[in-house]
């Protein structure tokens, strides 16, 4: 393997990793291009989008280099490097589970402030040229920074508009940028002294604050749910116009941070997990500093535990004596987070032997477990010890359970990350289980269900029916909200085999219906699954897509903003074949653009 440059560091980009987790991305890029096999391959032509020639693209384009300079229009005609997590592309999902040209852009432009944002999305209008906003295109596992219809101009955000605008260390909040990551912010809090402010972080910190917020993501401390964290967007509509949201509408307002709502309907929701406006600042809650943490880790040995489990963790949850995200994670992926290729402990095709993974996860710290739980208490010593007691208590009544002694977990061991992201500072250790493929890729099949044993197990079933018809392992994790629950199941695959593509496609297809069935719905997904799992909110006829439509025709009347994402269609893209997994709404099929309308059929002729 030839010589690998260093990652980028935060002091260097604004995308960038900081320096005290230097030396892991270094090991972890390492890790990374050693499984790597894939070649970068010749590209098949520039991307078009539906309904305009390569001349027309190119001149628009030129025009729109004039208005906010050449050097911040960029034509995508270069071969795709999918990268890595810290060095990833902003012209199509470096995870692609179709064609990797099925979904990505003609061309990426970087405005560097509201006023060019509107200046962008006022050319698109003009020439009907479908645009699609990125804040980092970190969203890896969800479609990156993939555009959903291809040959779309992909808006990169976070390059130029990466400024932490405020902290204000008395009200815990903050105003962000699109390009500020978590790491970012994390770094600025340290860097201004503010020791008493936590963030909340998911398990990898080098993603946007406020793309993962806009996308109703998550973390792991008691200020888990992001999207409840925010507090007043700035807003791009598709026709131009800005709006401000919450206190922010208010012209010299002292609390756009502070207070969410405002006066009037709450408009903020429409422009979460949609095509419906482009977010230019939004304000965010910190966490103050409870007073200390600690971690801890039970572990479970039988399977059959699980519905008493979750029955268990229920109350508990609800009373917040446990008090953050925390997960339940299943054996197998205490081995895969060691970062070994999966050929290390079984070179065989299909699913690895549940003899060969349990005598591996024996070797570890968890022992002899099926399930193992990861979570934090927060607060002065006395009032920890007192949760720690109750929770203790609670778990131990599940016979053979264990609370593993973090003075015997390595250091390097992956209790000790999610300790730290527990504790709101970011990490990176999250990414070596993708290791566990050669070229490995993963998405995300990620349902609701209640806090309840017979959901879960219920949940579980169906994911272990699928994987298993598929030959895919299984990584599921069940995070604990407060009344709800969320089973996140990590599909990983090589990204350059096309029957392992295949197989991680059809599964969650089949998952995805399987869920709805019994009444399960996704809260996100990948982009080549979202008109599926939309379809499934499908009650009254599909009142609430026909509401979405309405609302985005009227402040989309071009239809030029995102097509497709989350499902909503515009007028103008609705009936030209571009939905994947579903039925076409209209008799117009066969548009000649784009995707073809099955894609089993795509992947079968072209994996």
């Amino acid at each position: 393997m030839a010589s690998l440059s260093p990652p980028p560091s935060l002091n260097e980009t604004y995308s960038g990793i900081p320096l005290n987790l230097l030396e892991k991305a270094k090991s972890a890029k390492f890790k990374v291009y050693e499984n790597l096999t894939k070649t970068i391959a010749t590209r098949k032509g520039l991307a078009l989008p539906p309904g305009i020639s390569k001349n027309a693209l190119l001149s628009a384009l030129d025009e729109l280099a004039t208005q906010v300079g050449q050097e911040h229009v960029q034509l995508n005609d270069q071969p795709l490097d999918d990268g890595w997590y810290m060095e990833h592309p902003n012209t199509h999902d470096a995870f692609s589970l179709l064609d990797e040209e099925s979904l990505i852009a003609s061309a990426i432009v970087y405005p560097g402030s509201t006023e060019e944002v509107q200046t962008v999305v006022k050319w698109a209008n003009v020439h009907k040229i479908p645009i699609y906003p990125i804040s980092m295109g970190r969203n890896l596992g969800y479609g990156g920074a993939a555009p959903r219809v291809r040959g779309s101009v992909v808006l990169d955000l976070g390059k130029r508009m990466n400024a932490i605008l405020d902290i204000n260390p008395n009200d815990c909040t903050c105003l962000l940028e699109p390009g500020v990551s978590f790491y970012a912010l994390y770094e600025a809090i340290q860097a201004r002294g503010y020791k008493h402010l936590w963030i909340d972080c998911p398990d990898l910190g080098g993603g946007s604050v406020l793309g993962n917020t806009i996308d109703r993501g998550v973390g792991y401390t008691p200020y888990g749910d992001h999207w409840a964290q925010h507090a007043g967007l700035e807003v791009v509509l598709p026709t131009g116009e800005v709006i401000r949201t919450g206190m922010g509408a208010m012209a010299g307002s002292n609390t756009w941070q502070a207070f969410p709502y405002g006066f009037g309907p709450t408009s903020d929701g429409m422009f979460s997990q949609s095509n419906m406006g482009i977010v230019t600042k939004m304000g965010m809650t910190l966490m103050p500093n409870p007073g200390g943490h600690k971690s801890y880790m039970y572990t479970f040995e039988r399977e059959e535990d699980l519905p008493l489990l979750i029955d268990i963790i229920r109350p508990l949850r609800i009373a917040n004596i446990l008090e953050n995200v925390a997960q339940l994670k299943y054996y197998i992926q205490e081995v895969a987070a060691l970062g070994n290729p999966r050929s290390k402990y079984y070179k065989g095709k299909g699913q690895t032997p549940e003899d060969v993974l349990r005598r591996e996860a024996e070797k570890l710290p968890c022992g002899k477990c099926t399930w193992i739980y990861y979570g934090t208490a927060y607060g002065p010593e006395h009032i920890r010890k007192h949760k720690l007691e109750l929770i203790h208590s609670e778990f131990m009544s599940i016979p053979n359970a264990k609370k593993i002694d973090p003075s015997t977990i390595p250091k390097s061991h992956y209790f000790w990350a999610r300790d730290r992201i527990s504790s709101g500072t970011p990490d990176l250790q999250e990414l070596d289980w993708l290791n566990w493929v050669p070229n490995g890729a993963h998405c995300f099949f990620s349902p609701i269900s209640p806090t309840n044993g017979k959901d879960a197990q219920k949940l579980l079933a169906i994911a272990r029916k699928r994987h298993t018809q598929f030959g895919i392992d299984l990584f599921p994790a069940f995070c604990i909200g407060l009344r709800e629950m969320h089973l996140i199941i990590n599909m990983v695959y090589d990204r350059s085999d096309s029957s392992s593509k295949r197989a991680a496609y059809e599964c969650m297809r089949a998952m995805i219906d399987d869920a709805a069935k019994e009444g399960y719905g996704e809260y996100r997904t990948h982009l080549v699954f979202q008109d599926q799992v939309a379809q499934t909110y499908g009650w009254n006829n599909g009142a609430l897509m026909k509401f979405n439509e309405r609302i985005k025709d009227a402040l989309d009347p071009n239809g030029i903003l995102a097509p497709g994402r989350c499902g909503i269609w515009p007028k103008a893209y609705k009936y030209r074949g571009l939905q994947l997994g579903v039925g076409q709404p209209g008799p117009d099929k066969d548009s000649g653009e784009g995707i073809t309308e099955e894609p089993g059929k795509l992947l079968a002729a072209k994996l």
